[in-house]
């Protein structure tokens, strides 16, 4: 359940006679250390493991959308979402599949080295312990990616001799199962953790538009965890993790597919220096490969012809992350630390479809080095005033980026592309305050600059997926976004009230930009059918946001507690010397309004019901604002029963009402839908 303002509740153990405390709120994302949220002027969502584990949803990244902040590019979650489309939106600064915001599991970037997308099907949702959201920028400390914010996701961390099984299954022949287990291993605990989802799926086009060509979207996926968590000496905590995740989804006609293959590994250290200084080093690798094919369908969606195969997409990233932090005298505390991050990745695709075979080839990519220092400040001004004050300086390079085409069946070198060497130095500054009122009420307020590089696909990767052909951009500037909030909390025994007001400006946002309709011969794309699009990466010059948010949670005698959150804002493209036609217009993807109510109720000690409901207004489908798609309202129910302490039955209810949820929209007045009611149930065991 996300509670603003609210992170979790911890129950720390005691020698001699048993006693329960509880913790004041902390989060550590916002600074990168634990920090009271109390005294932080930052928005902080959290969910907790039950509001992840004990949703209606299926996935990780539906359930975080219980925060009014959270969505993805599209509408639908990535259980029917193309991997390219799962980029995070916090607030609708500038939706894209890109991802204008940073995920972490635990500290490691999840942000795909080769596009920013998340995978988020590569997460198992019994293995997370909570959630953190920061919106806005707040968390500048992470440097590139975080200008709509960070989301971070921490792993459980069960006791040695644990362990918990999960099975279910529902409508078209979905099967969900996971197996975790602790086990006491080299003076530590080795937790390992493996699951696996497989669904026939349902056909994603509306039935108004369907034709032979469309078939159920399929997909199966399996991820494994291996993680040995243990100690060092007296004053060192380390863990060592292995990931890896293996995705196959066919996207809805026979020809369109994808398949994703990642391992991860890291390292991680904790420790401290007395009391009041602590350390933390991070390391980690990942390895992947991907590889996905694109059609074009007619428009009576009878037959669909080959556009693309992109055959194979190695990607690697490697990164180094280190903190230190204390506190002095004048109760204020201080951190400072440095990361480097390390992204190569190369598309390898075969293109221009022509009498039965593809006829060029094409390889295209590039390496990016991110390196930074930050300094945190937070600083008690009296017993009622925080402030919080950082810095952060990063420098840069794109390297290596190129395209190559040749010819498919000769090997010929059609053309080649070899661009130069770019670098920067970007500042990332942030300042904030919190004034506690009285107790349970208090006001805060936060400005912040922060900073994306494009990635790899944006800047060297052209595409053609449909009937859209989309061109690269290697001259692609730097996006910089200058976001601030102000808001108010109230909190009397278990009524919680936050009101937030938020402003974002989003300085040369890269888009999608259409240049050209078919039918017709233009430059750059040449012939376009009819309901063609031509489009290009380009720079926008500004794009401003302004909106306001409220929540509410009580919880109730008898076991009932009620939450509800609702988001107004208004987004609009400032500046277009690309495209002045665009200027006015809503960014794709951005709702003026949405929001979501939750009820869970116990109403006997083994019954537990819940209900989430979420509304979402129009929006558009693309840039110039001419495809729509409807305002929306889906309902999710679960309910869960303990056969005993360790085992418990459940059944759950995705949109409840089999409500039409737009989330495409083409040129051939064609749309996609999510999917539909679709009940499942299952049994979860612990011991």
């Amino acid at each position: 359940m996300p509670r603003r303002a609210l992170a979790f509740l911890a129950l720390l153990p005691f020698t001699g006679r048993a006693q329960v405390a509880t913790l004041q709120p902390v989060t550590v994302t916002a600074t990168r250390v634990a920090e009271p949220v109390s005294t932080l002027p930052f928005t902080v969502d959290t969910l907790d493991s039950d509001a992840i584990s004990d949703s209606p949803s299926l996935t990780v990244d539906d359930a975080l959308r219980g925060s009014p902040d959270f969505s993805l590019f599209r509408r639908n979650d990535s259980l029917t979402a193309n991997p390219t489309t799962q980029g995070v939106s916090l607030r609708g600064l500038g939706p894209s599949g890109a991802s204008r915001s940073l995920v972490l599991l635990d500290g490691v970037p999840l942000n795909d080295p080769f596009g920013g997308w998340i995978p988020w099907s590569s997460i198992l949702p019994l293995s997370v312990s909570r959630a953190e959201i920061i919106p806005g920028g707040g968390a500048s400390a992470w440097g590139n990616e975080t200008l709509a914010g960070v989301v971070q996701l921490f792993t459980r961390r069960p006791s040695a001799g644990s362990g918990s099984l999960q099975a279910e299954a529902g409508e078209f022949g979905t099967f969900i199962g996971s197996l975790e287990q602790s086990l006491a291993f080299a003076g530590g605990a080795l937790d390992v953790g493996a699951g696996a989802f497989r669904t026939a799926g349902e056909i994603l086009v509306a039935p108004e538009s369907r034709g032979p060509v469309d078939i159920d979207a399929a997909s199966r996926h399996n991820a494994e965890t291996a993680r040995w968590r243990g100690n060092l000496g007296r004053s060192v905590a380390a863990a060592l993790s292995l990931r890896h995740f293996d995705e196959w989804r066919d996207n809805g006609t026979a020809y369109q597919q994808n398949r994703i293959r990642s391992t991860t590994a890291s390292a991680t250290l904790d420790g401290s220096v007395g009391a009041d200084e602590t350390w933390n080093l991070t390391a980690y690798g990942e390895g992947q490969d991907a590889s996905q094919s694109f059609s074009s369908v007619n428009a009576t969606r009878t037959s669909e012809a080959p556009a693309s195969d992109q055959f194979a997409v190695p990607a690697t990233a490697v990164g180094l992350a280190g903190t230190l932090s204390w506190t002095d005298s004048g109760l204020g505390r201080t951190t400072v630390g440095a990361d480097l991050r390390d992204l190569a990745g190369e598309t390898r695709e075969d293109f221009s479809y022509s009498k039965g075979s593809y006829t060029e080839q094409r390889f295209a990519g590039g390496r990016q080095v991110f390196g930074g220092v930050f300094v945190e400040r937070t600083q008690p001004v009296g017993d009622r005033l925080h402030l919080t004050a950082g810095a952060r300086i990063d420098r840069w390079e794109n390297i290596d980026g190129h395209m190559r085409t040749t010819n498919a069946s000769t090997g010929a070198l059609l053309v080649q592309d070899l661009y130069p060497l770019r670098l920067g130095t970007e500042l990332s500054p942030s300042l904030g305050a919190v004034l506690a009122l009285s107790p349970g009420i208090s006001l805060h307020a936060n400005a912040q600059h922060a900073f994306r590089e494009p990635t790899l696909n944006e800047l060297y990767r052209p595409f053609r997926q449909g009937n859209t052909t989309t061109l690269a951009n290697a001259g692609l500037a730097t996006e910089h976004a200058d976001t601030a909030e102000a808001g108010a909390s109230l909190e009397r025994g278990n009524l919680k009230i936050t009101a937030t007001g938020f402003a974002g400006r989003l300085e040369n946002p890269v888009d999608n930009v259409t240049l050209a309709q078919g039918p017709g011969t233009f430059p750059l794309f040449g012939t376009l059918a009819a309901g063609s699009t031509g489009q290009e990466r380009l720079n926008l010059g500004r794009i401003d946001t302004l909106g306001i948010q409220a929540s509410a949670s009580v919880s109730l005698p008898a076991g009932l507690s009620l939450e509800a959150a609702v988001v107004d804002e208004n987004a609009s493209v400032a500046s277009a010397p690309v495209a002045p036609l665009l200027v006015g217009k809503s960014p794709a993807e951005v709702p003026h309004w949405g929001g979501s109510a939750g009820v869970r109720w116990r109403p006997a000690p083994r019954l537990s019901l819940d209900v989430r409901v979420r509304w979402t207004g129009a929006q558009f489908d693309d840039d110039l604002n001419t495809l729509v798609l409807a305002s929306s309202c889906q309902a999710d129910a679960s309910a869960r029963f303990a056969l005993s302490e360790n085992a418990s039955l459940f059944a759950a209810v995705d949109n409840l009402a089999d409500a039409r949820i737009e989330t495409a929209h083409s040129s051939l007045g064609v749309f996609n839908l999510a999917p539909g009611r679709t009940v499942r149930g299952g049994i979860r065991l612990a011991w």
